[in-house]
């Protein structure tokens, strides 16, 4: 496993600002390889920013967005055209921006007149559809995603797993409906702990003296079941984008200059 690597900054409109450059220069060099990048974006005011920021800088032209895939990490099970969609969110900030390849583009299921139920058919069929995207070199039922960005909440949740939750504990599906949530909407769709664990950089991107407390608890060695972001692990990176406020409560050891 490897050590997490932490960056914080000032304020979060440095952090999303310095989050949009690290990821514009991961797809350049990545497509330079020869590679079609595949990312995974996350939603709340954090992941938004991120893409925001991205719209507005000119280095976005560094890359061929028609040859990256974009997937999510978990969204609400909401109607299609619900302002509070990750997928509506994200489209409106950058993608309905950029010149990306609509075939490429892999939101999750939206509620469409089932209700909760639905949810279950929605994170299958986002299942099949990683499925189909996973390569023989992934070596199993999802890709090795790239980059895969994620928020925080304030009890350690990540994606839509939350402490002590069904979820928490599911180590075979790749993705999961998730009832009952402690924050509204109740019912959403959210990819795995294992499944998180398969990509090959894991960004947890987090602001606020209210987040404080679990990051502490997380880069302190916190159990997954209590502290869920603690079982997001990249394969070959985990990195933590902090703000000065979030990262207020670790030792002064760990926490790197802050830029």
């Amino acid at each position: 496993m490897n050590t997490p690597d932490i960056a914080v900054h000032s304020h979060p409109n440095v952090l999303a600002a310095a989050a949009a450059a690290r990821l514009i220069t991961r797809l350049v060099d990545l497509q330079a390889a020869g590679n079609t990048p595949k990312i995974v974006l996350t939603g709340g005011t954090t992941g938004i920013a991120v893409l925001a920021q991205i719209r507005s800088t000119v280095a976005r032209d560094a890359v061929d967005w028609s040859r990256v895939e974009f997937y999510w990490g978990d969204e609400r099970f909401v109607p299609p055209d619900d302002p509070d969609r990750n997928e509506k969110q994200a489209r409106e900030a950058l993608l309905d921006h950029l010149p990306v390849d609509p075939a490429k583009v892999f939101p999750m299921g939206a509620d469409t007149g089932t209700g909760p139920s639905g949810a279950e058919a929605a994170a299958e069929q986002y299942a099949a559809v990683l499925a189909r995207a996973a390569r023989p070199e992934d070596h199993g039922p999802v890709p090795s995603f790239d980059v895969l960005m994620l928020g925080m909440g304030e009890e350690g949740h990540t994606a839509s797993v939350f402490p002590h939750s069904p979820a928490v504990y599911e180590t075979e599906r790749s993705v999961v409906a998730v009832h009952g949530c402690p924050k509204p909407p109740p019912t959403r769709v959210s990819l795995t702990l294992p499944t998180i664990r398969r990509a090959a950089e894991v960004w947890i991107m987090t602001t606020g003296q209210s987040k404080a407390a679990a990051v502490a608890m997380a880069l302190g060695g916190a159990g997954e079941v209590a502290i869920p972001v603690a079982g997001a692990r990249g394969r070959r990176r985990t990195l933590w984008l902090l703000d000065r406020a979030a990262a207020s409560k670790l030792p002064r050891d760990l926490v790197p200059p802050i830029a």
